[in-house]
Parts: C-alpha cells; structure tokens; sequence
C-alpha cells in the first residue's frame, strides 16, 4: 500500500509542476537559512564549551570603590591568585593571564604578534587546548619559555621540530626557549593564542597587590563546590583585606562562568562579545521564515483543494478511508519536504563560504554529521512535514463523496478564512523583519556618522614598544617629514577605547572621597592629532612631558580634564583651570578643559576622563591628510624601516579600530539584511503561487465582468484589492510587534536613535509595493484573456 501511496503522492506532484516547484524552492530557502543559522547558533551556544573543566572554570570580575562609585572589571591583579589559592581550600588551580603584542624574530624572519599571552604554568592543566609537544606540566614552569601553536610553528621554523629553538621576543630581543607545540585554537575559544609565554617572565608583575589591575584571573573550583557559598566567603574575606589597604575601600570579587563569557559578559575579554540577545534574533528570524514557507504550502494545498475534491471523492467511493486519504497528503508533504532539505544541503555547502566571510567565522558541515544533529534534522522535517500538510490533509480527507462527485463542493468556501489568514501572517513576519531591519541599519548609521568629539579619519594606529619610547621624539619628527602626514602623536590608549581607572580629588578631599575616573597618559600633539576641542585652559606642551621625565617628589603634573570630570569635582568649566588637582601619587593643577567625547563604546555614557603627560607610551598616532593614501602609506613604510629597524611596520586605521567594537550589531545587520530579503521571497513566493491560482478560479467571473464593459485596470484592481488589504492588516499587526523587539535591543546602547514613524511607514510601504508587484501580473494576464474562451464551456 505505501508505494502505490508514494507512486501517487510523486505523480500529483509532477502533475502540478508549478506549485511543486513553488513549495520546494520556499521550504529548500527556508530550511537553507535554518541550517545556516543552526550551525551560527551551535557555534555561539558551545563558546568554550570543549574544556572538559569547563563547568568549573571561572573568570574572577572585581568589584571596587574607594570612598564613591562603585565599579566593575574583568581586569584583576597579581595578588588574586595567590591570596586565593592560600586561603580557600575550594579553589583547586587558578591561572593569571595577558594578552599583548610582541615582536618575534626568528633568523631573518620576524613579524608582529598581536595574540601573544602570558599565562602561569597551570594553564594547560586548567584548559583543554591539547598540547602536541610538550609537557603540560611543565612547559610554562620557567621564565622566558614559550609554547606555539601549529600555525605559529609552520611559520617560523617550516617543518622542522621547533623544540628547543630559541625566539627572539620583544624590543629587547629577548631569547625565549620553545618548550612546546599546542594545537590550533578552536574558532569557539574567547581564548585564542598563537605564542603562550610563562607569566613569571614578566618580572615586575610578580609583585602582590589588589589594585594595578591589568590582568585576567580565571579559577579552577574543586567538584561540589557551592558557588553562592563560596561568593559569600570571597566577600567576607575581602572585607577584612579592604581594611589593610585603607579606610573606606571597598574590594570584592566576583566569579563569571567560563560558558557564560561570550554571550552573557558586558566585561572586557580577550576578544570582542557576542550576545545572547543577537543568538535569540537570529533564532526567531529562522523561525518565522520557516513559517512563511510553511503558511506558503498550506495556503497553496487549501487552494487546490477544490481541484482535488473529484479526486478524493472516487477514492472514498472504491472504500478508501479518512486515514488512507490523510495518510496520502502527508506523504505528499514529506516528499516536498525532504526534496526542500536534500536542495537545501547542496544549498548550504555552496553558500557556506559567503556565510563564513559575512559572519567572519569558520562554521564547517562536520557539525550537521554528528548524531546529534542528524536526529535534529529528521525530527524538524518530521514537524515540518506535519505541520505544513495536516491542515489540508483533514480537509481534503473529510470530504463527502456524494457531495464532491455532485459538484455542489465548488461552491464551498471552506479553507477561504484560513489562506487569509496565513497571508496575514506570512506579511506580519516580512513586515516585522523588514522594519526591524531598518532600525538596526539606523541605528548602525548613527554609530558610523555620530560626531564622536575627535577626528578618527585618516589616522593610523601603531603598536609601540619599549625601544620606540626612548627615541620617540625622533620618530615623531622623521615621520612628520613624510609628505602627507599632518601630524604624529603618542598616548597608552588611542581615543576610540581609554580603559585606565585612576581616581582624583581636590587637595582638601581626604583620600577616601576620591573620584573613581578613566585617565590616558598622552604626549603634547594627542590632543591636536585627533582632533579633540579644548574649551578652557591651554593644551599640554612639550615642557609637560619634559617636567615629568625629572626624578623626585616635587614633580607638578599638568592635567586636561574633560567636562563630566569638571563637573564630578564640582568645578565649572570657568574655574577649574589651574585648579589644584591629586590623581594617586601624581600632584599638579588643571591647565585644560576638553568638550566631552566618546572614549568608549556608544553602549556606555560618557564618564570623567583626565589626560595626564607621560611618555608611558603604548601607541602612535599618525594623522594624514587622506590625499594620496597609499603613497602616503608607502613612503611611511620606507621611513620606519630606517627608523624602527627592529620592528615590522604594521598599522590599523583608527575609524577601522573604532567599527570593530560594534562588530556584533555589524553582524546583526548584515544577516538580518540577508535573512529579511529571503524573507521577501518566500513570501513573493507564495503570493504569486496564491494569485495564479485566485485568477485561474475566477476566469469567467472575469470573462462575465470584461463582457459587461469591465476595462483592464478595474479586473486587475478586482484581484488586487483582496491582497492589499490584507497587507496592510499585517502593517498594523507587525509594525508595533517591531517597534517593541528593537526598543529592548537599543536600549542596550547609551547613545541611540529614536525611530520615527517614517521607518515605519517606509515598511508598509515596501509590503504594499511588493504586494502589487507579485499580483499585478496575474491579474492584468487574467484581465487581457479573451472572455469568450473563459465562457465557451458555459
């Protein structure tokens, strides 16, 4: 019995070329960017999820205030690990990490490294990054030893075992032994090394303190342990070690699950976040276009029951039965399904590539041959098949017999409400994504066009090492010689993401009332480089940087506060110039006032900031006039090999800096661009399939219409109408559905656009002209016909 019910199920199906074609090309584009996004999701949802300590793995977060605002980081000090390690018996390991960027050489070859870490010798014992050569035991033990990955083997040494090798790192050029070879970092690690180097060779990091956080701490805990119990001890331990370090200091640590990091953490990692609420979009995007494919087969197979009446009525007549008839139409659906999900694997192998580069990530299909996922497959095409062909399936398997056979069921409109409906649907979900879409693009623009305070165009960014910092004055003025640089400056943080936490008061504040602030030590061009406004007061001058290079304890700092640090001491922008100032050890007065300007990410207000002079340099800023850039750039790459000989000449662009920090919400956009046009699609799709078959089932009303004088236009608007109002029920519905969904998303940044009703109407507007373009055609074929073979059978 069930392959005469196959052998018909595939003659209907070949019988109704277009419609097949029409569900199978919807459900394959459907299930190709449910596929898509399951393996994007699986990616995110399995963030570190392969160390086999995973589930006892935790990053310490530091909680603090000295006498004001209480603040968070990710960044901890030396004195963590090791206080911890000797007073809580549930801490079992713990490792301290940096991320930096190093220069290593190896023979003629030498290249900057931008994922050098320093980690303690515990860290191949805590992690699962599964070491090829090598003792995990061992091989960070001793200062100035390292560990390469594969990649970073292959490069410096080729074939040859790089085993006790020595590299060159560092302005220094300091020697570090190869004690070992790790494997390649999985794509899903927040930690992504190419050099692991022992923490102990950072000689002056080895000191204890609480405060000098500029390090990460992660925690391995014994099995069993109860982490509320165990927060409570940290809290009540660190009571007591915040009254060693001063009065009314409060210090406390925090610990954040290893799995939780990527897409739960607002903290500072080693790479930029994900979040768990672009993981949630994505998710509902893959089901709504699912739906849409979905409501597109049941809407078609309704309309198509009245063809098929006949058809079921002979077959009950020769005793099939309800379930035989149901049972059919089922297999129909499977087998459009499963056709939709064989296209949709060629679909998603070919389109994988591009998918990779949008997303910027390295998914692979291996993922889909896991049991795991092969049950998930089957029982998705399961619910698919079940869902998109039940309802006609109970509709056309209760038909009466004698009713069909007398044709009186043509009169029926059984089925009309629900394709409405499923219309209505289909256009709430295309109107929801294209809106949606919309603010996230706005929003993105805003981000890209807001006036930051500073000028990022145009500027190169460049590491800078030790070695650089003693000749800095004389790199500054032989890159200055090349034609097309405006001008060269050096600071510890560039503009776009100043991280330093210091605290300040005034001279009669007690140390306790100190004002936590982000501070940037800067040369005297920082503030003219990038452009920033001084509303009062003088900029820094050389003499400042010269002043503080002196030793001794009558050092006067000269301080550039921005408005919102003027304002948290209680100044104004008039008088806080040559104001007294403190900021830790450092004494001076207040020689400038800049305009407030965003130092962080758009997600974040802006805070008091202070720039204080200091040749504690960490990057150099080169301003260009933009004419030119690439000879520009060209001419600077010949004058740093004469005068930064030791270190490859390697740059960012500052605005390039500055758009990988909204990398995520970029993302956001570019496949929710991609997944709305799909989105479109399908529903065209399901349109045109919907109002081919409205006109072939009104031919002689229109033959009847045309003949009582009805022109062109009027028939085609006839078939239209029905259609338009039904998008524009679906506007009303979709339209405040997605100013809700995208009002939670940007309250996640500080700084954000409102949407105004333009956005809005601009999606209505897009529904309704994609409405007339799917109908249009047929109506107008439907209304050109000539009446009098539309009415020859009557």
């Amino acid at each position: 019995m069930f392959k005469s019910i196959l052998k018909i199920a595939a003659r209907s199906l070949r019988k109704n070329k277009f419609f097949t074609f029409i569900n199978i090309s919807g459900l394959s584009a459907s299930i190709t960017c449910c596929l898509l996004i399951a393996l994007y999701i699986h990616n995110e949802w399995t963030y570190d999820g392969f160390h086999e300590k995973g589930n006892r793995i935790h990053r310490m977060l530091m909680e603090y205030s000295i006498g004001g605002e209480l603040s968070q980081t990710s960044s901890t000090s030396t004195k963590l690990a090791p206080s911890f390690q000797r007073h809580f018996p549930e801490v079992e390991s713990t490792v301290r990490m940096e991320k930096t960027i190093r220069t290593v050489r190896y023979e003629n070859n030498f290249f900057n490294e931008s994922s050098f870490y320093f980690a303690d010798s515990t860290f191949f014992n805590i992690f699962s990054f599964p070491l090829l050569r090598g003792n995990a035991l061992s091989v960070l033990q001793q200062p100035n030893k390292v560990v390469l990955t594969e990649n970073a083997a292959k490069k410096y040494f080729g074939d040859t075992d790089p085993v006790g090798k020595l590299l060159l790192v560092g302005s220094s050029a300091e020697p570090y032994e190869v004690t070992g070879v790790a494997a390649n970092c999985p794509s899903n690690s927040h930690i992504k090394f190419d050099f692991i180097a022992s923490f102990s060779s950072l000689g002056a990091a080895q000191e204890e303190t609480y405060f000098n956080a500029n390090y990460f701490t992660y925690f391995l805990l014994k099995d069993g342990t109860s982490l509320p119990a165990f927060q409570q001890k940290i809290k009540t331990f660190m009571q007591q070690e915040a009254k060693n370090e001063g009065e009314n200091i409060y210090i406390n640590f925090l610990p954040e699950p290893l799995t939780k990091i990527h897409l739960y953490s607002k903290f500072e990692s080693f790479e930029a976040n994900s979040s768990i609420t672009f993981v949630q979009m994505l998710l509902a995007v893959a089901v709504l276009i699912l739906l849409i494919a979905c409501f597109t087969y049941i809407n078609l197979a309704t309309a198509r029951s009245l063809e098929r009446a006949k058809e079921v009525g002979v077959r009950k007549t020769i005793g099939a039965s309800k379930k035989q008839v149901f049972i059919q139409f089922i297999t129909e659906s499977g087998l459009l399904t499963a056709a939709g999900f064989i296209v949709s694997l060629l679909l998603v192998l070919f389109l994988l590539p591009a998918f990779n580069q949008l997303t910027e990530k390295s998914l692979s299909l291996r993922v889909l041959y896991q049991p795991a996922a092969i049950i998930f497959s089957i029982i998705l095409l399961m619910l698919i098949s079940l869902f998109a062909g039940s309802y006609p399936a109970l509709v056309l398997s209760r038909f009466n017999p004698i009713t069909v056979l007398k044709g009186s069921i043509k009169k029926s409109k059984s089925g009309f409400g629900l394709q409405q409906s499923l219309v209505v649907f289909q256009f709430v979900i295309t109107v929801f994504l294209i809106s949606s879409t919309l603010i996230i693009k706005n929003q993105l623009k805003y981000i890209q066009e807001k006036k930051l305070g500073f000028n990022r165009e145009h500027v190169m960014v460049m590491p800078v090492d030790s070695r650089m910092v003693e000749r800095m004055q004389t790199i500054k003025t032989e890159l200055k010689q090349v034609p097309g640089v405006k001008m060269v400056a050096s600071a510890y943080d560039a503009p776009t993401h100043i991280k330093g936490g210091y605290s300040v008061r005034k001279p009669e504040m007690a140390e306790n009332e100190e004002i936590p602030v982000n501070a940037n030590p800067v040369d005297e061009d920082f503030v003219k480089a990038t452009g920033l406004e001084i509303i009062a007061g003088e900029n820094l001058s050389r003499q400042d940087i010269i002043d503080i290079s002196k030793q001794g304890d009558s050092l006067v700092y000269h301080f550039i506060l921005n408005e919102k640090a003027v304002a948290a001491l209680g100044w104004t922008t008039e008088n806080a110039v040559n104001k007294r100032l403190i900021m830790g050890n450092r004494k001076g007065f207040v020689k400038g006032i800049v305009r407030d300007f965003n130092y962080k990410s758009l997600h974040e207000p802006i805070g008091a900031l202070v720039l204080f002079p200091d040749t504690w340099t960490r990057v150099m800023m080169v301003k260009t006039d933009g004419n030119n850039l690439s000879q520009t750039i060209a001419l600077l790459e010949n004058k740093w090999k004469q005068v930064v000989p030791h270190r490859p000449f390697e740059f960012n662009f500052m605005d390039e800096e500055y758009d990988k920090m909204y990398f995520a919400e970029s993302t956001l956009s570019k496949v929710l661009s991609l997944f709305s046009i799909l989105a479109i699609l399908l529903a065209c799709l399901g349109l045109i399939g919907l109002s081919t078959f409205v006109a072939q089932q009104k031919v002689k009303e229109i033959g009847i219409r045309k003949v009582l004088g009805a022109g062109v236009m009027q028939i085609a608007g006839l078939l239209s109408k029905q259609f338009l109002w039904l998008v524009i029920i679906a506007s009303i519905i979709a339209l405040p559905l997605a100013w809700w969904a995208t009002s939670g998303w940007l309250q996640e940044f500080a700084f954000r656009i409102t949407p105004g009703w333009e956005l809005f109407a601009l999606a209505a507007l897009c529904a309704v002209i994609i409405t007339i373009a799917c109908v249009s055609y047929q109506a107008i074929k439907a209304a050109l016909a000539n009446p009098v073979k539309s009415l020859r059978s009557e």
